[in-house]
């Protein structure tokens, strides 16, 4: 792939000196304290400061989408990050899951879809891979949209032993779109994380490759 050279940061990896990394915090998720300095734009290098780094792994989400019916499936559940959102701590996303070490991207994928919706997928389609917070957090989460049938598809799921409990909704596409551009007061509206708003945002580019070589009913 054609490298983007004007796109390209100043510095890399090699312009950090991390002086040292100490483990604060080791849970489900990790967190370090660094002390560290880095080059500077203007030349020479910056003191030492301290920063924390939230530790956590990379994710896979998925979108659901039938592109017969032109419906999209969203899983509603309690995430203690939105504790204190407005409209309450269950959220409406995609599916998502974490990813082991060596573990191949569509693989968790795919299995995600079928733990969380109990859905076979049909095709996947790669969207884009980001970092949701890269002022404090290591994540990377790798997004697809899967086509899926999501003909009665409503239901609950999750696994009992990671506590998990997570209700299937299914939404016309356009439903979800008029949801995301509607005029809410901050952390009212129901389509309010970043992984969701992109796959929404691709799929309304893309969709009409999804459907133009797939049969008609």
């Amino acid at each position: 792939m054609k490298s983007q050279k004007g796109l390209s940061p100043e510095f890399s990896a090699d312009s950090v000196e991390v002086v040292s990394r100490e483990t604060v915090y080791k849970g489900f998720f990790s967190m370090l304290r660094l002390r560290l300095r880095h080059r500077l734009f203007r030349g020479g290098w910056s003191e030492i400061f301290t920063r924390e780094l939230f530790v956590r792994g990379p994710a896979v989400g998925v979108l659901l989408y039938d592109p017969e019916r032109d419906l999209v499936a969203l899983t509603e559940q309690f995430r203690i990050g939105a504790l204190e959102r407005p409209a309450g701590p269950w959220c409406l996303e995609v599916v998502a899951g974490m990813v082991e070490a060596g573990e191949d991207l569509k693989d968790v994928a795919r299995r995600e879809v079928l733990e969380e919706a109990g859905l076979k997928v049909q095709e996947l389609h790669f969207i884009h891979s980001y970092m949701p917070s890269v002022g404090g957090s290591s994540e990377r989460l790798h997004l697809y949209c899967a086509l899926v049938d999501l003909n009665c598809a409503e239901g609950y799921f999750g696994l009992e032993q990671e506590n998990e409990d997570i209700r299937l909704r299914v939404f016309s596409r356009d439903s979800v779109l008029a949801a995301m551009a509607g005029d809410y007061a901050p952390g009212e509206n129901p389509i309010d994380n970043s992984a969701t708003i992109i796959c929404m945002q691709w799929l309304q580019l893309n969709r009409a490759k999804l459907t133009k070589h797939r049969p008609t009913a």
